[in-house]
């Protein structure tokens, strides 16, 4: 008998898992085709030139192009910035601490920052305590966020630059769901037999589902695995 009260996948002999595998194997073939097309497409997208626009970084305004370093492409991340919360945007800081070794970027001639309007020492602040390991900046006295999809209080956002001298060029943007193709939690929760187990998905019926967002790891989660001792910013316990 069943050791649990849950619904569970039809056990069938390894002939038949074979066949719906192989046909389910079809469509994952068709998908990684198009998706090799839609980069492709992507790849000849045109491009804007953007202002000379200065941010704050840990050691003072530093320009655009500055954030590239020694690489000529760049990969901006907004994060998501409520003024005067103690605990940021869980989608945003779940995403961003995934992406702790970037060596393999850097070897494509590319880097990888996070951008925030948070005021500089407040987000530098909120870095240690989730225990964020990337470059951050902040935008809170420059247009630059707004401009690239994310103002104050608002959304996060995706952004591709190119720099070819002091040039810099947007060429690329998304935001929602268009985020999660960066994100190796979700290709890795999809391959599960439950997936997401969120009530938008469509699964077989017994399947365990739960609002969405309810099993997203929380800031105060996150910043007490990876963080100083799950503190909020302003040194309080969460």
């Amino acid at each position: 008998m069943s050791t649990t009260d849950r619904a569970l996948p039809p056990v069938v002999d390894a002939a038949s898992w074979q066949k719906e595998l192989d046909a389910l194997r079809v469509r994952e073939k068709a998908a990684t085709r198009e998706l090799d097309a839609i980069a492709a497409q992507r790849r000849r997208l045109p491009m804007v030139e953007m202002p000379d626009y200065v941010l704050e970084g840990e050691d003072g305004p530093v320009r655009l192009v500055d954030l590239f370093g020694d690489h000529s492409q760049l990969i901006v991340y907004s994060h998501m910035w409520h003024e005067g919360a103690a605990w940021q945007c869980s989608g945003c800081t779940g995403f961003t601490s995934q992406f702790t070794r970037l060596l393999g970027l850097e070897k494509f001639d590319a880097r990888f920052v996070i951008v925030t309007q948070g005021p500089l020492d407040e987000a530098l602040a909120y870095r240690r305590t989730v225990g964020n390991e990337m470059t951050w900046y902040s935008t809170a006295g420059s247009p630059f966020g707004s401009d690239i999809g994310a103002p104050p209080n608002a959304g996060f956002a995706v952004n591709v630059f190119l720099r070819d001298g002091d040039r810099v060029y947007r060429t690329w943007h998304t935001d929602g769901r268009g985020t999660e193709q960066l994100s190796h939690l979700f290709a890795l929760v999809d391959v599960l037999p439950y997936g997401r187990q969120e009530v938008w998905q469509d699964s077989p019926e017994g399947w365990p589902q739960q609002p969405t967002y309810s099993r997203w790891a929380t800031s105060e989660e996150i910043a007490a695995a990876y963080g100083e001792g799950g503190q909020d910013p302003s040194g309080s316990a969460s």
